[in-house]
């Protein structure tokens, strides 16, 4: 049977292509993925805002499926109006599911909480707008982005492109002139990074978090499933 130790819902944007397999690399035996999807083609705040609309849909279809934990797979989509708005998100979708939730940005503020990180170098594939409300969202924890470099792309489809090659040089790039952070943040479940996440960790010697590494790591230790069964998690 499917999800025999746990089944994790995944709601995500329809023109990502890189959440479920990461989410499913990252789970351990037992554990399946299970996705329903809100139409988005540009990664902008207003068609992030028109996508949001459709998750209490993605949470019914879900619920059907008995689902243990959702996953709202979507960092901008869930920090675009700052803090307060991803907790009614969570709740509303839990409500809706019938079971935990988790949303990507609230997850990485716990991942992030977990291994003390407070001065964060920001890696985004976003135009400037969204990570600019990324470095707000982030600082309103009282956490300094003290680097932060955004790719400016619109479209989905260009950023699920990305390589996590692409990531790793984005990272180094990013932390080749910069006072030493304590993390760093990879940010979007549709950006290919998590395979990368060991390399950058061994080269930087710093922790290094991403998007899906986070969500999965947020979901799994919801349902009671050992959460450093995750991959590319050193610390």
């Amino acid at each position: 049977m499917n999800g025999w130790r746990a089944r994790i819902g995944l709601i995500v944007p329809s023109s990502n292509t890189t959440a479920e397999p990461e989410l499913s690399a990252a789970t351990p035996a037992g554990v399946s993925v299970h996705a329903a999807r809100m139409p988005l083609e540009n990664v902008t705040a207003d068609d992030l805002d028109t996508m949001a609309d459709r998750a209490i849909d993605c949470a019914e279809l879900l619920n059907d499926a008995a689902v243990d934990v959702v996953a709202y797979g979507c960092t901008t989509g869930s920090l675009l109006h700052g803090h307060g708005f991803d907790a009614e998100l969570e709740a509303t979708i839990e409500a809706t599911a019938d079971c935990p939730t988790v949303a990507t940005a609230l997850s990485v503020e716990r991942c992030l909480d977990a291994l003390g990180c407070q001065r964060i170098a920001l890696a985004t594939p976003y135009v400037n707008d969204l990570t600019r409300r990324e470095v707000e969202y982030l600082e309103a924890s009282d956490r300094e982005v003290v680097a932060v470099d955004g790719r400016e792309i619109e479209a989905n489809t260009a950023i699920g492109s990305l390589t996590a090659e692409d990531a790793y040089r984005q990272v180094k790039a990013l932390l080749a002139d910069v006072d030493e952070p304590d993390g760093v943040f990879v940010s979007c479940t549709n950006y290919s990074s998590l395979s990368v996440v060991e390399t950058l960790e061994a080269d930087l010697g710093l922790p290094v978090v991403t998007s899906n590494a986070a969500t999965a790591w947020d979901a799994l230790r919801t349902v009671d499933v050992d959460a450093e069964a995750v991959p590319g998690r050193r610390h």
